[in-house]
């Protein structure tokens, strides 16, 4: 059993998680997040803790950010794009048993304080930016270090707020560039 309270989009993302684990489920219903839903959320997050597992499309990410906005030291756990897409549908409830317990034990808590590990000079180096191949390169950065696809501004926002370290972040880069 799953410690935290899960939060999903939609019914089908309860089922393909509950496939997969063993944990209590909130579901959004998508963007329009109900004062009631938004009252069970912090509950939870207060009672429990909560991991954020959203779809990883747009509006997979734009509830992940207003959730995060209104409750703290809430987890994140992120699924790979490809892992989550069957035909033309994206979502957590078309991801593998496997690729589902991965993301969430892969799940990060997002710093509230602000941390400058990793700066722009870092994103350039290591041809996460600039590059021909720089958004496959962070995809499968992102994918190592548990902390999803997004563009460079969002991704070292992420590296900086997820406590990635630079050892971490060292041996990821030299996993993808074997």
């Amino acid at each position: 059993m799953i410690k935290e309270v899960i939060v999903v989009e939609g019914k089908d993302d309860i089922a393909a998680v509950k496939r997969a684990v063993d944990a209590e489920i909130i579901a959004t219903g998508g963007f329009g997040l109900s004062p009631e839903t938004m009252k069970r959320i912090k509950t939870a997050a207060k009672k429990r803790g909560v991991i954020i597992f959203t779809d990883p499309d747009y509006a997979g990410e734009k509830i992940r950010k207003i959730i995060s906005e209104e409750i703290k030291n809430c987890k994140h756990a992120f699924l790979p794009r490809e892992k989550a897409v069957k035909g033309d549908n994206i979502g957590i409830e078309n991801a593998s048993k496997e690729d589902i317990i991965m993301a969430l034990k892969n799940a990060r808590v997002e710093s509230i304080e602000e941390r400058r590990e990793f700066t722009k000079e870092d994103m350039i180096k290591y041809g996460l930016v600039g590059h021909p191949n720089s958004g496959k390169k962070r995809e499968e950065l992102g994918e190592i270090l548990g902390i999803g696809y997004c563009n460079s501004k969002q991704f070292l926002k992420r590296l900086n707020n997820y406590g990635i370290t630079r050892e971490e972040f060292i041996q990821a880069i030299r996993r993808i560039e074997k």
